[in-house]
């Protein structure tokens, strides 16, 4: 599964009010059934009010607030675990209320949450305006939204429910929110002044909010090629001691650009459940010639066949970079990140897409990237470096 960089907004926002395909509600024989042996360690908070939660399901499978209270959490899991089994169980829990037209509000929220995450953008956009209907300050349904405009380059819809968030959200994920999108429209300079001074302003804020904070603000340096700032963001997250898959993906991303692969073979080596995370191990060790790298490429290959057979499309550009990188097939690369291109418009895709293209020697086919770039006036450096070499092969 992937997470993308927009979507932990949405992540973190559903969090406050808890103090890649997803599989259809597995029911199992009888209670006595293990399902699943979750990743806690013993005594965990977490881990017995999932398990009171559940028994209390068992006992009331209409008990609106438990089956909210429990997919909340297995929907926070995703983004420690990147593992898409817990939205499937997420949407277990709402199975009372989940083919309504218009289920409760937070149902609905987390119905829309759980769409976003399987690529369906349509049915969450759906699902969040008739939200916004009956709540118009919703600010979940706000920030889910932009979540989604952004991803799929829809920058002024974007910026405004980023607005929207100011007065209703706490003023720090706002201003991040605003930051993502001037970050990608030309004001990345201001947007990382901006945001950092936001940062240093609430030292009370969540170790949650400091984490999401902190990993744009790595991302924002890293487009202005500010590579030392970047790191310093990049650990300062680490060090706040949470467990999270993007920032694992983003900062092994880094390192892999630094040529840096040992540093992502020690931090990932034990993180192979999220295919995300084992996509950079494989990278990592591929650049080390390590001998395990064969053994996980093949696990990482074979993921991605089922995922195929499930019709899951959440992979592509994770499938393209493997495509392009471990099997050196390069026309298979860019078919997939066309085919992702048609549904997310961010950096990563854009990146995947364009090396694709420039593999092959084949500016047209990065047309609509090159657009893209050319029209958000995105300031990445690396993407633009890209964009040239393109360019200059039509001359």
């Amino acid at each position: 599964m992937s997470l993308r960089p927009s979507c932990l907004l949405a992540c973190l926002i559903l969090s406050f009010n808890v103090n890649q395909v997803i599989a259809a509600p597995y029911l199992p024989a009888s209670d006595a059934q293990v399902l699943e042996r979750l990743p806690f360690k013993p005594n965990d908070p977490i881990a017995r009010e999932i398990v009171q939660l559940r028994a209390e399901l068992q006992r009331n499978p209409r008990n609106l607030d438990a089956a909210v209270s429990l997919a909340r959490r297995y929907y926070g899991l995703v983004a420690e675990e990147g593992d898409p089994r817990y939205l499937g169980y997420a949407q277990a829990a709402l199975a009372p209320w989940w083919d309504m037209p218009v289920p409760p509000i937070e149902v609905q929220m987390l119905r829309a949450s759980l769409s976003q995450f399987r690529h369906d953008f349509a049915g969450a956009l759906t699902d969040l305006a008739k939200i916004l209907e009956r709540d118009p300050q919703h600010f979940q349904a706000h920030a889910l939204r932009a979540t989604i405009h952004i991803v799929q380059g829809r920058y002024p819809q974007a910026m405004a429910d980023c607005q929207a968030l100011h007065g209703v959200a706490s003023e720090l994920i706002a201003t991040g929110c605003e930051a993502m999108v001037d970050g990608l429209t030309g004001k990345a300079v201001g947007a990382y002044q901006a945001l950092n001074e936001a940062f240093i302003s609430h030292p009370e804020a969540s170790p949650d909010e400091k984490l999401w904070v902190l990993i744009r603000l790595a991302e924002i340096s890293q487009r202005l090629d500010r590579t030392e700032v970047a790191e310093s963001h990049f650990k300062q997250g680490l060090a706040l001691g949470i467990t999270d898959t993007f920032l694992l993906a983003a900062y092994a991303d880094f390192l892999l650009d630094q040529r840096r692969p040992a540093q992502v073979v020690a931090m990932l080596k034990d993180r192979t459940p999220s295919d995300a995370l084992l996509l950079r191990l494989v990278l990592a060790e591929r650049a080390l010639n390590s001998p395990n790298a064969k053994q996980r490429e093949a696990t990482l290959a074979a993921r991605f066949d089922a995922a195929r057979l499930r019709n899951d499309t959440v992979h592509q550009q994770e499938e393209a970079r493997f495509e392009l990188h471990v099997k050196h097939d390069p026309k298979k690369a860019l078919m997939l990140a066309q085919e992702n291109w048609k549904v997310q418009l961010e950096p990563r895709d854009a990146r995947i897409f364009l090396e694709s293209a420039l593999a092959l020697k084949d500016p047209q086919a990065a047309q609509p990237v090159l657009r893209w770039l050319d029209d958000s006036h995105n300031e990445d450096s690396l993407l633009i470096g890209l964009a040239q070499q393109l360019k200059g092969l039509r001359k």
